[in-house]
């Protein structure tokens, strides 16, 4: 089924394998629009990857996890054009450790971004 563009609604900040082709093409079928963008407060470390399938798809072991950090931190990425139907697509790739909240971008824009749930909420 082929993607409407105009139906991509929903803002996701990717600072890591959903910005990759190939990753995109096997989780939604089509390559996506995005724009570079950060994410203030946050920090990368590495997450050791157990889920056969996402590395599989990704072909990494280890995929970058953000964490709260100090307010001078950022990651850097970029905006992804989604639909609420692709944003469920990205659910199912993003292992546990990830959780899925809304954030401000350092452009000022509101997006989804995948961070480390094994952190505690603010």
């Amino acid at each position: 089924m082929a993607t409407n563009r105009a139906a991509a609604t929903e803002h996701l900040f990717s600072y890591g394998t959903l910005q990759q082709a190939d990753v995109q093409l096997a989780t939604f079928g089509r390559l996506l629009d995005s724009r570079p963008d950060r994410l203030p407060g946050y920090c990368l470390a590495l997450l050791a990857i157990d889920d056969a399938q996402v590395v599989a798809t990704s072909g990494k072991t280890h995929h970058p996890i953000a964490s709260r950090g100090e307010p001078a931190d950022g990651v850097p990425g970029a905006v992804l054009a989604v639909t609420l139907e692709e944003l469920r697509q990205a659910d199912a790739y993003e292992v546990a450790a990830y959780r899925r909240e809304r954030v401000t971008l350092a452009s000022g824009a509101q997006a989804w971004a995948y961070v480390d749930a094994r952190a505690t909420l603010p």
